[in-house]
């Protein structure tokens, strides 16, 4: 197919496709999906090899949360049964970390509820960087919580945080039908903040909340602009209890094609699959790691993923091979950029002719993570679901198994062990 052939030739050369060209990727046919994978597949293996870089989610303060974010379970006026604890302390918090570190981890992600932190949570969290890597050497630590204030991203790079995690989840112009108290604007700026901070900064996306196919190329090519260095790519879990708790518009080709599509817009960044995988890829998940080279092990922020052992052996059975602590995650160009802008041992880059960015950093979290079942920071949302959603003919959303949707029970605030 000429358009693969083209694809994989500007990925290679970290050349942006076309809005057109993008948006022909989802429109490709089931017939042509693994023509797809294995388009998307050549120019991962150019810049990650066969490398997978597992995070893990530590979720310092559950629901809770003031803003209304329409997919998030823990947003303002939710319904949804989750787990609701204030701050971990950083002992606590460190305990919790050690559990995915055991199992493979490279990168814990902090996550918080909550428009934004204080200087106050600034300093909690600070605490809590530093006691985690006091126990654990090498350990990159991502930092997720909400719409930063002017100075508090260099006091959480000063404390030891490698990265900053905010997405931007949907399209500019189609932000306000899932968030009403804060803006698309608010967002992007927090991403700026962590980048001049040198941080290495993660922003992705959350697909199935009724968006166009134009609408998941707009968010896409945004992030690519804002050079994050890790892009997760988040699918809607409908929680029950919150406002998009029908919208059921996603397949296992859809979640392939989805995955691609911001691999060859976004080729030499970490692309992380996120939140929901386990509800949409269902058993098409380890052909997805022929595209993206991150995921999270375990569980999420207020939902439960699979198990950890399973995630592992789902990498080894797919003939991929967990990246080490003393492996560079992302290509030299990036990774070289990033230490140059001050940025020190993040694992990211800034490369300023690359892609949008690497640095699986699912975003630690990410409110894709709030549609799996929580998320940091602002995740405002509309009282009501987009008004267009893809009907579920067309999507293979008849086939959802809503039976997979589970709340965390275990892990960080809990009693029990964690699923790691």
């Amino acid at each position: 197919m000429d358009l693969l052939n083209t694809l994989v030739e500007k990925g290679l050369r970290r050349e942006s496709p076309t809005r057109e060209e993008a948006l022909a990727v989802l429109a490709t046919s089931d017939d042509e999906l693994l023509d797809v994978v294995a388009a998307a597949g050549k120019v991962r293996r150019q810049w990650f090899g066969r490398r997978v870089k597992l995070n893990y989610l530590v979720n310092l303060k559950s629901g809770l949360c003031p803003e209304d974010c329409s997919y998030c379970s823990q947003r303002l006026g939710s319904k949804a049964d989750i787990l609701k604890y204030t701050w971990l302390k950083p002992d606590e918090a460190s305990e919790a970390a050690a559990a995915g570190i055991a199992g493979g981890a490279k990168r814990v992600c902090l996550v918080a509820s909550g428009r934004g932190p204080t200087d106050r949570d600034v300093d909690r969290v600070g605490r809590t960087i530093e006691a985690i890597k006091e126990q654990n050497e090498g350990v990159e630590v991502c930092a997720c919580l909400g719409l930063l204030s002017d100075g508090q991203a260099e006091r959480l790079k000063t404390a030891g945080a490698d990265a900053y995690n905010h997405n931007l989840n949907t399209s500019e112009g189609t932000y306000g039908e899932i968030t009403t108290t804060h803006t698309y604007a608010d967002r992007v700026d927090t991403v700026q903040k962590a980048h001049a901070a040198g941080l290495s900064a993660c922003s992705g996306l959350i697909a199935g909340m009724g968006e166009t196919d134009e609408d998941l190329v707009d968010v896409v090519f945004a992030l690519r602009e804002l050079d994050s260095d890790s892009v997760p790519v988040n699918f809607l879990i409908p929680f029950e209890g919150t406002p998009l708790a029908k919208e059921w518009n996603l397949s296992p080709q859809r979640c392939l094609r989805i995955l691609a599509m911001v691999r060859f817009v976004c080729p030499d960044v970490e692309v992380r699959i996120a939140g929901g995988r386990e509800v949409h890829l269902r058993s098409m998940q380890p052909l997805a790691l022929n595209i993206a080279n991150s995921i999270f092990l375990g569980d999420y922020l207020t939902s439960e993923g699979q198990a950890g052992k399973a995630d592992l052996d789902m990498i080894a059975d797919a003939g991929f091979e967990v990246e080490g602590a003393g492996t560079t995650t992302l290509p030299a160009h990036r990774a070289d950029a990033l230490a140059a802008a001050g940025a020190g041992g993040g694992c990211g880059s800034h490369a300023a002719s690359g892609g949008c960015g690497s640095e699986a950093a699912a975003g630690c979290g990410s409110h894709a993570d709030a549609a799996a079942g929580g998320g940091c920071g602002p995740c405002g949302g509309h009282a009501e679901a987009p008004a267009e959603a893809p009907a579920a003919a067309a999507t293979g959303a008849s086939d959802a198994r809503t039976d997979l949707v589970a709340v965390r029970r275990r892990g960080a605030g809990t009693d029990l062990a964690p699923n790691a």
